[in-house]
């Protein structure tokens, strides 16, 4: 499989705890770059992976008129694909991010246009997948003491995802701070 390119905010408050997970489930994905955001709510996926200057630009646009977000990760829910993800809460703002990166970008729908249009997007975070050994409450077990925390995104970064090449492409600060 080749690699693909993601808008995603960085959790820096959870990013041990998945970055370990990460390398449980493939140590290929365990990024070398110190910015690049295991723990992460994606604005928008897959995205170009070769963006020109100016979509580079209209990214930066949008981050710059998107103050930071404040979420808390608490609630664990499991998707029907077998995804165990944290509920942002609210998740308003973020839901806002990623219709504007859409209107912006109408050629890159949310998750290819699998799961709907941008306004059936749910924010989340991943930190786990259902299997015969692991669901939510064992999931739950593994994060106790953990969360629930409160967070401010405030980074909007474009990351490359491939096995042995996960890293940060750019990096945009929310509210152009």
């Amino acid at each position: 499989m080749t690699g693909h390119s993601v808008l995603q905010l960085p959790v820096p408050a959870l990013e041990d705890w998945v970055k370990a997970r990460t390398a449980h489930y493939d140590a290929g994905f365990v990024s070398a770059d110190p910015r690049f955001g295991h723990a992460h709510v994606t604005a928008l996926g897959p995205f170009d992976p070769d963006p020109t200057p100016a979509t580079l630009a209209t990214v930066a646009a949008v981050a710059a008129a998107t103050d930071p977000v404040a979420v808390r990760l608490a609630e664990l829910a499991q998707f029907p694909n077998g995804i165990i993800h944290l509920v942002p809460d609210p998740d308003d703002r973020l839901r806002d991010l990623t219709a504007r990166l859409v209107a912006a970008f109408p050629q890159w729908p949310p998750y290819g246009g699998e799961f709907g249009g941008p306004e059936d997007v749910r924010p989340h975070l991943t930190v786990d997948a259902a299997s015969p050994d692991v669901d939510l409450a064992s999931t739950a077990r593994l994060l106790a003491g953990t969360v629930p925390v409160e967070v401010v995104l405030d980074r909007l970064q474009l990351a490359w995802w491939e096995s042995g090449a996960c890293r940060v492409l750019h990096e945009w600060c929310l509210g152009g701070g």
